[in-house]
């Protein structure tokens, strides 16, 4: 058994979709949207064939900040400590909030944590 795919709600599509294909390299299916609803979504396809589903609806309500019950974080391998090292100096140039490492974890993951554009928390490891 395997996980078909994720999905996460964005209250702008356009920006998440770019941001994923741009430092994760994700490749975007076409938009689907739903008109009765205003449902509208992509599926990125990762080399691995995982799959992210980005979606926004019109009534999408404002969440809490912080800890939550809920996913926690998305984790992408990256293969090696300058690649991790590499991208997420990339990402802070870029503007994006770096939240952790690079570092060692206790449990000897090297992995950073940066935040996503509506403040995800995504996993840069080895």
């Amino acid at each position: 058994m395997k996980i078909e795919h994720v999905s996460l709600y964005t209250r702008d599509l356009a920006r998440a979709r770019a941001f994923y294909e741009t430092y994760f390299d994700g490749i975007a299916g076409a938009l689907y949207h739903n008109p009765k609803t205003g449902l509208q979504t992509y599926f990125l396809s990762f080399a691995d064939g995982a799959r992210l589903e980005l979606m926004t609806r019109p009534e999408l309500a404002e969440t809490a900040e912080g800890m939550r019950v809920g996913w926690a974080h998305l984790a992408f391998s990256t293969g090696s400590r300058e690649q991790v090292d590499g991208l997420t100096a990339r990402l802070r140039a870029d503007g994006y909030s770096v939240v952790s490492g690079p570092r060692v974890t206790g449990d000897g993951y090297y992995e950073s944590c940066v935040l996503d554009p509506d403040g995800n928390t995504v996993e840069i490891t080895v």
